[in-house]
């Protein structure tokens, strides 16, 4: 069964799931509908057309085992609403775990601790201003994975993934060469395990998180985050500043700010950034507003411009729609 039926028949599932639940059980469906016309002037010249902006499908819910504890799960895939993946669904975070007064623990595939820890300073996340186009390369959303998050204590939570990197291969064993001068290879190298861990605080209105990354984005990759944000009124100003050392121990980071501004259905937004990680001297921001009818509707607008060495120049403007239900 390929990947498209295999998501088609567990979309299919859903009402059947929903009915065989015990009492005190508890199974939402969601989803997010963004969709943007957009017009995008990059290196082989000027288009315009539709982008579907990390749309999805998914089904979580939890599962009474004992008092106080219960199973969860949830199963996500995105959703190709422009036509221009192969594939219509693919995979998004997918785990099952326990929760309980000892906190959380989950497995399976989903997004690391670094990556969460950025919360809503990215005001173009999913957009082409997102920050992993140009600031960061350690958004990821890894598989293979085994996670605990602590309880809240007093607005602090921490969270570690183990990450399982065995099936990787980087390289092989060079043992010499031969009497022709071939190189002989031997044994298989991979890549080191994983570990993504991050320590928070979020508390009347501020937040704020470091997180690193170890032999998550490569093999010797070391990458340390720092985020900030602070919510006063109808003022929500972020900023995030990263730094990344590769396996010959060189050094490149990156930083943004953000800042957005309420103005009752409206929401006016501004993101700047600059960062050596993806690009040399790679430059971007953006700018947006947003309309929002409710909770679950909303238009909006965005321009990005992004910069880099090498003649590096891209920009882009486009008007959306975002569902969710």
């Amino acid at each position: 069964m390929n990947k498209t039926a295999l998501s088609l028949a567990i979309v299919a599932m859903i009402p059947t799931l929903a009915n065989a639940q015990e009492e005190g059980d508890v199974l939402d469906f969601y989803g997010k509908a963004n969709v943007t016309f957009q017009s995008a002037d990059e290196d082989d010249g000027s288009v315009t057309d539709v982008q579907s902006n990390a749309s999805r499908l998914g089904v979580k819910g939890e599962i009474a085992l004992t008092d106080g504890i219960k199973g969860i799960y949830r199963m996500e895939y995105q959703v190709d609403m422009d036509g221009d993946a192969d594939d219509t669904f693919s995979q998004r975070n997918i785990y099952a775990g326990l929760e309980g007064g000892f906190g959380q623990v989950i497995a399976g595939k989903f997004d690391t601790p670094l990556k969460v820890a950025q919360k809503k300073v990215d005001l173009f996340n999913d957009l082409e201003g997102d920050i992993k186009s140009l600031i960061t390369s350690s958004d990821n959303r890894e598989e293979d994975a085994l996670q605990y998050t602590t309880p809240s204590f007093a607005g602090f939570k921490a969270s570690a993934a183990y990450i399982s990197n065995k099936d990787e291969v980087i390289g092989y064993e060079i043992l010499g060469q031969d009497d022709n001068g071939d190189v002989i290879l031997g044994d298989e190298i991979t890549r080191d395990n994983g570990v993504s861990v991050s320590v928070a605080y979020d508390n009347n209105g501020v937040y704020m998180a470091y997180a690193i990354d170890q032999d998550v984005e490569g093999q010797d990759v070391d990458v340390q985050r720092f985020v900030a944000q602070y919510n006063i009124g109808p003022v929500q100003v972020g900023a995030l500043f990263e730094d990344q050392e590769d396996g010959a121990g060189e050094n490149t980071d990156g930083w943004m700010g953000s800042v957005a501004y309420k103005i009752e259905q409206w929401t006016l937004k501004a993101q700047y950034g600059q960062s050596d990680i993806k690009k040399e001297d790679g430059e971007t921001y953006s700018l947006g507003v947003d309309y929002k009818f409710n909770s679950a509707a909303k238009v909006f607008g965005f321009y990005t411009d992004e910069t880099a060495d090498g003649d590096y120049d891209r920009n882009y403007a486009g008007i959306g729609a975002e569902y969710k239900f």
